[in-house]
């Protein structure tokens, strides 16, 4: 120190200990990354990757088989918004939407509360309605065209049995849609189902049991209790199976192709269409997009209106 100056000079020594706590501090920091590197790396390989390269396809007008091509833009999404095909493929997988997805979730819902009763044998219930999940797509696509066969499927035997009419079903327009709908429907509800025991169990049975013990009915106990608990469970099989139904393919392909009439023609079979027998990547890379962006507005939207009146615990 300069005694003239008047001024004193601090100096702060580093010790071994404390750089080897902050080393250590470091390594903590980044020791949960290193473990995710792996996933992240898959992750973003496999689905980041070819999501930049799909808009970046649907700017152009690639035939999948030429190396050559031109960049157009945003001619294949004006091309979309005139495409009555694509519009009619939008509307049917809409209105597949807006009907597998109450039903399924209602029919979970009540089979889980079924399950979650204390009655004999719930945990052979619990792996016969979950089976159908573990059952094949194609598999389940063949049973369910016997059961729907004109001529000799269990369902019109049924009908019959009680006087009414058996349709075509996969072969008639106005039923087409239906018959996928119900095939959807039983293969999908045992996966919401079990998602809807997990969360009927972690709510205590001492608040149902008090509101017993308050006066209140079994409709109300549901309702005010067991219901409002669930709410974060039911928004998640909510958006899943919203997501799920937007992207219906293989029933379709393995029953109707699309058809009678374009009655089942959903947006994956006509993108599919267009990328692989057509040969229209572009064009098929912008269905693609405008399916990404119509789940990804949906979803948006469930969170802005339903996720803030959820009361998480």
């Amino acid at each position: 120190m300069n005694k003239d100056s008047g001024l004193s000079t601090k100096v702060s020594v580093t010790t071994p200990g404390a750089l080897r706590n902050s080393a250590a501090l470091d390594m903590r920091v980044l020791e949960p990354y290193l473990y995710l590197s792996p996933a992240l790396l898959i992750f973003g390989v496999f689905m980041f990757v070819p999501l930049i390269f799909a808009f970046y396809l649907a700017l152009t007008d690639w035939d999948m088989i030429s190396s050559n091509y031109d960049i157009v833009w945003f001619e294949n999404f004006i091309r979309l918004a005139t495409d009555d095909r694509f519009g009619r493929a939008v509307k049917n997988t809409v209105y597949f939407s807006m009907i597998t997805v109450p039903v399924q979730m209602a029919l979970a819902l009540t089979l889980a509360l079924l399950l979650n009763a204390r009655i004999r044998m719930r945990s052979f219930f619990r792996a016969i309605y979950f089976a159908p999940v573990l059952v094949p797509v194609t598999v389940t696509a063949i049973i369910w065209l016997f059961i729907f066969s004109p001529s000799f499927g269990i369902m019109n035997y049924l009908l019959e049995q009680v006087g009414l009419p058996g349709p075509a079903w996969f072969s008639d327009p106005k039923w087409a849609m239906p018959a996928i709908m119900i095939l959807a429907v039983w293969q999908n509800f045992g996966y919401h189902t079990i998602i809807f025991l997990a969360g009927l169990q972690s709510i205590p049975q001492a608040l149902v049991e008090a509101a017993y013990v308050d006066g209140a009915t079994k409709w109300q106990a549901f309702w005010r209790i067991t219901f409002s608990l669930l709410a974060p469970t039911t928004f998640l099989v909510l958006i899943i199976s919203v997501i799920g139904s937007f992207q219906v393919y293989q029933t379709v392909v393995l029953t109707t192709e699309g058809g009678p009439v374009g009655a089942t023609t959903v947006i994956v079979f006509e993108l599919y269409r267009h990328a692989f027998e057509f040969f229209n990547m572009g064009y098929a890379a912008a269905m693609a997009v405008a399916l990404f962006l119509l789940i990804f507005f949906l979803t948006l939207l469930q969170f802005k209106f339903i996720n803030p009146r959820i009361h998480y615990r």
